[in-house]
């Protein structure tokens, strides 16, 4: 569910897919156009041969000495069995020279963000793309060179640290081969290279964005949905019921891509406090989302909200939101129904008896959270937009979002 429309005018967006995040470079988008284009024809995750630079950007990925610790890698906190996000129920991954601080925020799945764009608001002042949760990288090379020199993860001291290591590593002639023999002589550009070959990876390796669930065999009239996942699709899409699809959009687009089941814009959920992340245990410490960036301060009026995840492979994932609160796909569909209907079960109850709703965002920012569309347009009493069974039946048909449908 997006935030309401109504933000201030702002910047003009960026409208050309390719153009906004590399800002003109003809390579990216060719490729984005090719990526956009393969998925209107419908597609099938196939064999390939990965680009040399795509190759090395693979072998980096699950390279755990690239991190501090000698333990961490990409595919640490990303990894391929649970749809590129974590594979483990921690809130917040561990990370640091030691692999024993932890962060603060859920790893996201790194699944279907070809289409991405840069950060930016659209027409109707609706802030929308980027990446991380508060949308602060333009592109996935940038995304990829924040862990690298993040304390709280992979904790390498500088950019030159990072350099070193490749120097190091089992596949830097790959590196060298691909980039030129002098690449390491600069650390600027060496540093920059290594990221655009993980940016290349992901954009080339069709598990990235393979298409290959159930849902997209339905789309291609390969087979049909059961009962209960039908009835699961239309509670998802109806509008005052699951309205899911007002955010995680669920129809081909115009040009008959198959859909991502995310608009990649943000919302305010007043998702519960997490007391298993370890900043909480500071009560002045609060995860503000979008206001939280150095550009945002000023818009108060966006504190709270974070970016709407694919729903694509969601069953697989460990946690969820962006706090990682909770920890079953059920817990967090009941925590969307009822939420407003039954705010007791989520948040702490105050001394004079009151439930203080949205815990996890300070009282003069609680304002902000998305109270208006369904199922959130509810109060203690009513009755909530979904029941168990139709809960059972949405959670059906979401995980027909899973890759790697066989026909069983």
């Amino acid at each position: 569910m997006s935030l309401p429309k109504n933000f201030a005018t702002h910047p003009t967006p960026l409208q050309c897919l390719g153009w906004a995040w590399l800002r003109g470079t003809l390579i990216w988008a060719l490729l984005v156009v090719g990526a956009v284009l393969t998925s209107a024809c419908s597609p099938v995750l196939t064999a390939q041969r990965l680009s040399s630079e795509a190759a090395l950007g693979e072998k980096a990925f699950n390279d755990l000495s690239l991190s501090a610790s000698g333990q961490q890698s990409c595919a640490t906190c990303h990894a391929a069995v649970v749809g590129h996000t974590a594979p483990n129920a921690l809130a917040a991954q561990l990370g640091g020279a030691d692999l024993n601080v932890q962060g603060v925020r859920a790893s996201q799945s790194l699944r279907y963000l070809v289409t991405n764009q840069a950060f930016h608001f659209d027409d109707e002042g609706t802030p929308t793309g980027g990446f991380f949760w508060d949308g602060r990288a333009d592109t996935l090379a940038i995304q990829a060179a924040g862990p690298l020199l993040r304390n709280i993860e992979m904790a390498n001291k500088d950019k030159a640290s990072v350099v070193r290591k490749i120097a190091s590593a089992t596949w830097v002639e790959d590196f060298k081969s691909v980039y030129g023999v002098n690449v390491l002589n600069d650390v600027d550009t060496a540093f920059e290279k290594l990221t655009l070959a993980l940016q290349r990876y992901q954009l080339e390796d069709a598990v990235f964005q393979s298409f290959t669930s159930k849902y997209d065999a339905v789309l291609r009239n390969e087979t049909t949905l059961s009962v209960p996942e039908t009835r699961g699709l239309v509670l998802f899409n109806d509008e005052v019921k699951g309205n899911c699809a007002s955010c995680h959009t669920s129809e081909k687009s115009a040009n008959g891509g198959h859909p991502l089941f995310t608009d990649f814009t943000y919302d305010n959920l007043g998702v519960p406090r997490n007391a298993e992340i370890v900043a909480n245990n500071d009560p002045t410490y609060f995860d503000i989302g979008l206001c939280g960036r150095e550009d945002l301060k000023a818009r108060g009026d966006l504190c709270g909200a974070f970016k709407v995840p694919s729903l694509r492979n969601v069953a697989l994932r460990p946690v969820f939101f962006h706090n990682g609160k909770f920890k079953t796909l059920k817990e967090a569909l009941v925590f969307y129904v009822q939420r407003d209907t039954h705010p007791e079960k989520w948040y702490p109850v105050n001394p004079d008896g009151s439930i203080q709703k949205f815990d996890d965002l300070p009282s003069k920012y609680r304002v902000n959270v998305n109270t208006s569309e369904a199922p959130y347009d509810r109060h203690p009493g009513d009755k909530p937009a979904l029941n168990d069974a139709e809960i059972d039946d949405v959670i059906a048909f979401l995980k027909t979002l899973n890759d790697g449908w066989t026909g069983r």
